[in-house]
Parts: C-alpha cells; sequence; structure tokens
C-alpha cells in the first residue's frame, strides 16, 4: 500500500513540476511510477479477495496535477462574485474538465494492457492519450492547459522543431520517452546492463540536439517593424467602477507618450476600452477620435492596436446569429463581442473579434444546440456572457502591405487556431490579454510562457500587451526580448521582425492528433479481430 501510494506522488511530482515553471525534462520520467505500479498490482488480490484496483491511484495523480497546476482559476470567481462556494465549484469544474482528458486514456492503455500485448497497449496509450489531446483542443468543452507539449514552454531550445509538430508532437515524444525508459529499466534489471539504456537516451536526447541545431542555425530575415506594449496596470476587480472610461484611456496614452517618433504600432490590453462601442460608426465614437487625435498630433505614421467591447446591432430577424439578444422592452437584436481595433489617422478601424472563447465566462458550450444553457454563462466582470464571435480568423493590414494577426488571450493557448492569422497573411502576432482576474498567480506565468511556444510553431515574432503583465516582446525562436513585472504600469519599446514564411505546422496543423485518431482506431479494430479469432493469441 505505501509503495502504491509513493509510486503514484511520485508521477504527481514529475508531472507538476513544469507548471511550476521548472524544465519540462521530468515529464520524460513522469509516467514511469505509473508503469511500475501498473506491473506491481498485476495479478494482486486485496484482503477481501478482490483484485487490486489501479484507479484510485491514477485518478489521484491526475487530479492533484491539475488542482495543484489551475487552481488559480478560482480566484477570478472568488473575488468578482466574493461567493467561496462558486469559486470551489468552478475550481472543482476546471480539474475535473482538464483531469478527465488524462484519467480516461491511461485507464483505457490500463484495460488494453492487461489484456493484449505490450506493444499493443503501447500503441494505444501514445495514439488514445494524444488524440484525446487534440479532441480537447477542437471542442467547446475544453481547459487544454496540461497538454504534456505545453510543459516545455520554459525550455523553448529542447523543442524548436515545434514548427513541424506543434505541441502535441512534444506529448507524443513524452510517452515514447516514458515507455523507453521504463523498458530500460525492466531489460537494465534483468540483464544487469548498462547497454538498455541507450535506445532511450537516444529518443530524448536526439530531439533535442536537433533542436538545438534548429535553434542556433534560425536566422531572421531582417524586416523590423518598431512597437510600444502598454501595460496599463488596471485592477479588473476595480477597473469598471473606481476609473472612468476617460481616464483610463488618458492613462493609457500617456503611457503611450514614451514611445520614440519612429514607432510603427502601440499594443494595448484585451478590452482596454470597454465602453461598448457601436459597430458600424466606430470612427465616430468619442474614445477612438481621442486616439486617431493623439497619433495626428505625435505619430502620424503609426497605429494603434486595443481591446475593446463592442456591439452590433441586428435589425433584420433573418440575420439574427445564435448569439445575439434581445429584451422584451426594444425590438431589435444585438452581439456584444470581445473585440480587437486598429485605430489609425484615417477614419477606417479595422476590426477583429475573439472568436476562441472562454467556457462559462464568455460562451457556454453547445448553446447552439441547447439555447436555455446560455443563462449558466458565469459574469467576471466586463466582456461577458454569450459573445458572438468570427467565422474565420481576419488580419490587420497596413497600407505598406504589414499584415498583423491579434490573438485575444485565450486564443494564444491554441496553436492550430493561432496559425489561422498566419494561413490570413499574419507577418507578426500582437497577443493582447488581460491576466489580471487570477492574481499574482502562475496563471499569467503559464500564459505568457505558451506565447513562447506560439512563436516557435509559427516562426513569427511577438508583442504581447497584459493588463497588469506580463508584457513583453518575443522573437520567432521564442526567446524573450523584453518582459514587464507583474503589477507595474509599464510602457516597453522593442523592435521585432516581420517574417513571410510558412512553417510545416501551419500549413498541416495538428496532423499528429488526427494521425494518432487513426491509429487508435485501427489498434482497436486490430485487438477486437484477433481476440474474437484468437482468443489466447494476445494474452501475454
Amino acid at each position: 500500500m505505501k509503495k502504491r501510494i509513493f509510486l503514484s506522488l511520485l508521477s504527481l511530482i514529475l508531472l507538476v513540476l513544469p507548471w511550476m515553471g521548472w524544465p519540462g525534462y521530468t515529464l520524460f520520467a513522469a509516467f514511469v511510477p505509473l508503469f511500475v505500479l501498473q506491473d506491481e498490482i498485476a495479478g494482486k488480490r486485496n484482503r477481501k479477495g478482490k483484485p487490486v484496483r489501479i484507479f484510485p491511484y491514477v485518478a489521484g495523480t491526475f487530479l492533484l496535477w491539475s488542482a495543484l497546476s489551475v487552481w488559480w482559476v478560482s480566484n477570478s470567481i472568488l473575488f468578482s462574485s466574493g461567493s467561496l462556494s462558486m469559486a470551489v465549484l468552478v475550481g472543482m469544474a476546471c480539474v475535473g474538465v482538464t483531469s478527465f482528458v488524462t484519467i480516461v486514456p491511461f485507464m483505457v492503455y490500463h484495460y488494453f494492457r492487461t489484456r493484449a500485448k505490450k506493444a499493443l497497449a503501447y500503441a494505444i496509450l501514445i495514439s488514445a492519450w494524444v488524440g484525446y489531446e487534440f479532441i480537447f483542443l477542437h471542442g467547446e468543452i475544453t481547459f487544454p492547459w496540461l497538454i504534456l507539449g505545453n510543459g516545455f514552454a520554459n525550455s523553448i531550445k529542447a523543442v524548436q522543431w515545434y514548427e513541424y509538430t506543434g505541441v502535441l508532437g512534444g506529448s507524443l515524444w513524452v510517452f515514447a520517452g516514458n515507455i523507453a525508459i521504463y523498458e530500460a529499466v525492466v531489460l537494465g534489471c534483468k540483464r544487469k546492463s548498462c547497454r538498455v539504456y541507450v535506445r532511450p537516451a537516444l529518443w530524448i536526447l536526439g530531439p533535442i540536439l536537433f533542436s538545438y541545431i534548429l535553434y542556433i542555425r534560425y536566422k531572421e530575415d531582417p524586416n523590423p517593424i518598431r512597437v510600444q506594449v502598454i501595460q496599463p496596470n488596471f485592477d479588473p476587480y476595480e477597473k469598471f467602477e473606481a476609473l472612468s472610461f476617460r481616464e483610463q484611456t488618458e492613462i493609457i496614452l500617456q503611457l503611450a507618450m514614451q514611445a520614440p517618433p519612429t514607432v510603427d504600432y502601440f499594443v494595448a490590453p484585451e478590452t482596454a476600452i470597454d465602453e461598448r462601442l457601436q459597430e458600424g460608426v466606430l470612427s465616430e465614437n468619442s474614445y477612438v477620435q481621442l486616439m486617431r487625435l493623439f497619433l495626428e498630433k505625435r505619430y502620424p505614421q503609426a497605429k494603434m492596436v486595443i481591446g475593446a467591447t463592442t456591439t452590433r446591432f441586428y435589425y433584420d430577424e433573418t440575420e439574427v446569429p445564435y448569439t445575439a439578444r434581445t429584451h422584451e422592452s426594444i425590438d431589435f437584436w444585438y452581439d456584444n463581442f470581445n473585440t480587437a481595433l486598429q485605430i489609425d489617422t484615417t477614419r477606417s478601424v479595422g476590426v477583429y473579434h475573439k472568436s476562441r472563447l472562454v467556457a462559462g465566462a464568455e460562451m457556454v458550450p453547445y448553446a447552439r444546440l441547447f439555447p436555455f444553457l446560455i443563462k449558466l454563462s458565469v459574469d467576471l466582470g466586463g466582456t461577458s456572457g454569450l459573445l458572438g464571435v468570427d467565422e474565420r480568423r481576419s488580419t490587420f493590414t497596413a497600407e505598406n502591405g504589414t499584415s498583423i494577426g491579434v490573438p485575444i488571450c485565450w486564443e494564444a493557448v491554441f496553436g492550430e487556431y493561432t496559425t489561422g492569422f498566419i494561413q490570413e497573411g499574419a507577418q507578426a502576432l500582437f497577443i493582447i490579454s488581460n491576466d489580471a482576474w487570477w492574481g499574482n498567480t502562475a496563471g499569467h506565468r503559464q500564459l505568457f510562457a505558451f506565447s513562447r511556444l506560439r512563436a516557435i510553431e509559427t516562426r513569427r515574432s511577438i508583442a504581447r500587451s497584459a493588463n497588469t503583465g506580463i508584457s513583453g516582446t518575443i522573437n520567432q525562436r521564442g526567446d524573450v526580448i523584453s518582459r514587464s513585472k507583474w503589477d507595474e504600469r509599464i510602457s516597453l519599446n522593442g523592435t521585432i521582425n516581420l517574417n513571410d514564411k510558412l512553417t510545416v505546422y501551419v500549413r498541416f496543423g495538428d496532423m499528429i492528433g488526427r494521425i494518432c485518431l487513426l491509429v487508435f482506431g485501427l489498434c482497436v479494430l486490430y485487438y477486437i479481430a484477433y481476440r474474437r479469432k484468437q482468443k489466447d493469441l494476445l494474452i501475454d
């Protein structure tokens, strides 16, 4: 019993460390204790004569991994609503959803491990886990924080090959490494030879060496733009009450005045303008006009990319999307959007709507099918409820042809979604965010680190503006060029290079996930077919 608990806790420690800011290399041994546990309980029975179950140990490991890594989500509910019970409920929901994606694949592996050849069970484990991660990344009920490939967000020199595979390639690498180490340990104990460790060493160190070569050889083509990243540092729980919208805008413009005369872009955070702006007449809005006047007087060649809350009205019922709202006192429908705006000295205002939304706060999963679920959305203040979306990504294109993609906060967690901006022509990425809901916890640090992975996958430089941090600039290798501290009001000046080339990952997206789903299906069919013909053939 003590040995089983020890193995479960050892696996937990190795899993959670990368999400605490450690390098991701501990992940290569994180599942080995669970494999040992699998063998340790095989065929054993408890005092009542029943088989010993592995589920409590596996569930304990993965639930605690999730809880220790994403507990900070509860902060946003606790401080916005003041309800401890609601905060606990939301936290439990996030932990449950996240751990579900880890428990199920491993238990599927356990089922086949006790009934099939070891090689088939391993193939099912890898394909089920990575395939399940793929489904999780593309579903409406999603919180993909613990995708194994994300564990290398603080070890970017080891995963430069994400430009070919994305983070799911990292997940596959982790599992193959764990299996190789475990088999080497088992074989080494039998043969008492060190030669068995050569294969796992090559499997783990080979991609790292290849990555370091890519890192050293990668050179950015000189095609610079000058950016001024603004971090206004507004407390989100006071932002909508303590300061007027006018005062917030003036603070942002004061920070912008620190830019040199040659600046090309200002980047300000998500919902920096939170008074609902009416689409269709954006150029006439007083806040937009204030920023345009600022640019005309001081930086006529520059553009302001800034987060806002916008509203679109619908008067023709046939054009009303399912996200639209109405009220008994009005005879029209309207949509609210979490929006990025591009403002310059012309009367044209660029608009992009956040479309990968946060479940519960900005969207309700499957509300299109079950409209009554809309009432379950959680109001965190600011832009919340069921928001409108765009059907495709769009970019902001300047007169000189420069094209910028603007993922908004949560969207930058999704690699394949982010590639949509590149496919639309984006030469650089501006990520605007408001990470302040979680307080000074691991949440904002993890989200900044994930941005480094997006830079590698797309080979696009990134300027990131967060309300309270972390803001900064990241080059095409994922190196941090500049960064702010948490909870400081600051304006950062930097230069980043544009890039027109498309990586393999941008072209094909999460192909590894799709292949793994196919492999999983084939493995299951293989198992079924041979069990029917020769039940004993697959038994160890």
